[in-house]
């Protein structure tokens, strides 16, 4: 299997990941849209918002937000999440669903922009305790280009001298200890979300998670 993936072929992966995360969200409770995630103090309703944001906002337009919120990049994602967020949940669900096929991102970088629907999704699906999860091939994706650089989070950085090889796909990278797990497994923890350690396994799994909590003692995610 080859390690590229032409760019129609990333956004088909990004629209049919949208498109499943829009069915799940369509069963839930307005309750559970107010439920936090795993993405730090933001609720259901509030990561819906910013995925909907980022299919949304073209280079030019995100770098006009950035500056009009002085580099703040906490203003800039709240002002973000003001101006997607609906009235009501079937609102919110109803903006989301208007962009699943589109291929606007703030930058060029399109396995990134694949990286916010995956994460983002997990992070609402399993404190819900949604079963859903992405393709193994968008997964894939996701942590090849995760352990290729350090890009919106220090995805490189965190497997730094560890063997990281999925268990259910052909994603396998670097040398030292072995950190094994599922491929969607591998690419929550490289993108920071601690809890997805729990299903690790391999003797660099205790040193990955080390890497994932700060000195405070808290999660990344």
């Amino acid at each position: 299997m080859t390690n590229t993936v032409a760019r129609e072929d990333m956004w088909a992966m990004v629209h049919a990941e949208r498109a499943a995360l829009a069915d799940d969200l369509a069963g839930l409770t307005e309750q559970q849209w107010g439920r936090p995630t795993l993405c730090g103090q933001w609720t259901v309703s509030d990561v819906v918002a910013h995925l909907t944001a980022a299919a949304t906002t073209g280079r030019f337009r995100w770098l006009r937000s950035v500056l009009g919120a002085r580099f703040d990049f906490d203003e800039h994602n709240e002002r973000q999440l003001t101006a997607h967020r609906g009235a009501t949940p079937a609102e919110t669900l109803e903006r989301f669903r208007a962009v699943v096929t589109s291929t606007v991102a703030p930058s060029g970088h399109t396995a990134a922009w694949l990286g916010e629907v995956v994460v983002h999704a997990q992070d609402i699906r399993r404190p819900l305790g949604l079963s859903g999860t992405p393709s193994v091939e968008a997964a894939t994706t996701v942590a090849r280009f995760y352990a290729g650089r350090n890009f919106t989070v220090s995805s490189r950085s965190r497997i730094e001298g560890l063997r990281v090889e999925a268990t259910d796909g052909p994603f396998a990278t670097g040398t030292g200890p072995l950190v094994a797990g599922s491929t969607i497994t591998l690419t929550m923890a490289m993108a920071g979300r601690i809890t997805y350690c729990d299903d690790l396994s391999g003797p660099g799994a205790p040193i990955l998670r080390a890497r994932l909590v700060t000195p405070a003692g808290k999660s990344t995610a």
